[in-house]
């Protein structure tokens, strides 16, 4: 008579196997094959254990045994099956990656399952396994462009180091305008989130009008200072930074992140700059916002407040942008900066190489 394997766990295997036994986000025979681990442990019969996870007894035994021998890792992955390989797609394999990746369909800027499959006379089957190995996903982009400014390595090695080492007795501040935020109003309203049901907008809207949210990030407790303006000109800019001098503490300096619009750098604005000597502009290179960290901020509004909202006035839609702001003000929590320059200057360097080799083909 076959007697399971009695099993013993280790603190850090426990935790392990736990879990993944409650992870959304861990595959469904993990967190099977971990459940059954744990009711093992615990003394559990094989029959007992499989009525419970919804398996079999024999399922049951074979990942007891396996973790009997070989350990947390003897369940976390499969074994190679058995069986004839896949000779069909070992032989054409090479040729669908060549064909998505250097070759476009004739009336298209990218394959299809079908479109590959019809030129190759092969199975649509066949061409998204191969895509799904390869980790190809043509109908996929990512936007993205090289900043050309001729002081890139100045204005870079500037600006992070006022995240990474900022100065003493001053505030630094990433600050942006969020230009022509719209107020839609929804033609019908939406049908609420339930079980087994998404939310529902309709694709259409009506046009309220907009306004521009002007924006500064304190970058040490990661409070937001604000207003929203009809306009973003020189003039509104000038108001802004009067509001960043009314709400910081008079004896400190002011180290100002910005991009390079030219409301940025009007006469008038510098100008004003000169009569507040506390101010300190640094400009980041072109075509890099994401060097300013008031963008990830501008999206987390986009996300959690706006995309999804529906407002009948501009007022509607002020109300709704002041309340996040007062909301993320009652806990304030700062967007660390982690990058250093060598490091963006690397991957920099990489992603040149490639554009070059790629405009030399």
């Amino acid at each position: 008579m076959r007697v399971a394997p009695s099993l013993t766990l280790s603190v850090s295997d426990r935790d392990t196997l736990a879990s993944w036994s409650r992870g959304r986000s861990t595959q469904a025979r993990l967190v099977q094959r971990a459940r059954i681990i744990l009711l093992a442990a615990e003394g559990r019969e094989n029959i007992e254990i499989a009525d419970e996870v919804g398996t079999d007894r024999q399922t049951v035994g074979r990942w007891r045994t396996r973790f009997a021998q070989e350990g947390i890792q003897g369940i976390k992955q499969d074994r190679p099956r058995g069986g004839r390989k896949p000779s069909k797609r070992q032989a054409v394999a090479e040729e669908i990656i060549h064909k998505t990746t250097q070759e476009k369909p004739k009336n298209a800027t990218h394959w299809s399952t079908r479109t590959l499959a019809s030129e190759m006379g092969i199975n649509a089957t066949l061409v998204h396994r191969v895509w799904k190995d390869a980790g190809l996903k043509p109908h996929l982009t990512r936007t993205f462009k090289l900043s050309n400014d001729p002081h890139f390595i100045e204005k870079l090695v500037d600006v992070v180091g006022l995240y990474l080492n900022p100065p003493e007795h001053a505030l630094v501040l990433s600050a942006d305008e969020k230009s022509q935020v719209q107020a839609l109003d929804r033609t019908q309203p939406g049908l609420p989130l339930k079980r087994g049901r998404a939310g529902t907008l309709t694709h259409d809207y009506k046009r309220n009008g907009t306004t521009t949210l002007f924006a500064a990030m304190e970058m040490a407790e990661g409070k937001i200072i604000s207003t929203c303006m009809a306009r973003h000109r020189h003039q509104e800019w000038i108001k802004f930074l009067e509001l960043i001098d009314g709400q910081t503490a008079p004896d400190l300096d002011l180290h100002v992140i910005a991009d390079n619009y030219a409301a940025h750098k009007h006469p008038r604005v510098k100008s004003w700059l000169k009569r507040h000597p506390r101010f300190h502009m640094h400009f980041i290179p072109t075509s890099s916002s994401w060097l300013n960290l008031i963008e990830r901020w501008f999206r987390e509004l986009t996300d959690k407040q706006i995309r999804r909202g529906s407002f009948h006035s501009v007022r509607r839609l002020i109300d709704a942008i002041e309340a996040f702001v007062h909301a993320h003000n009652t806990d304030p929590k700062p967007f660390v900066w982690t990058a250093g320059v060598q490091e963006i200057l690397e991957k920099l360097r990489r992603a040149r190489a490639t554009l070059d080799k790629m405009a030399s083909a």
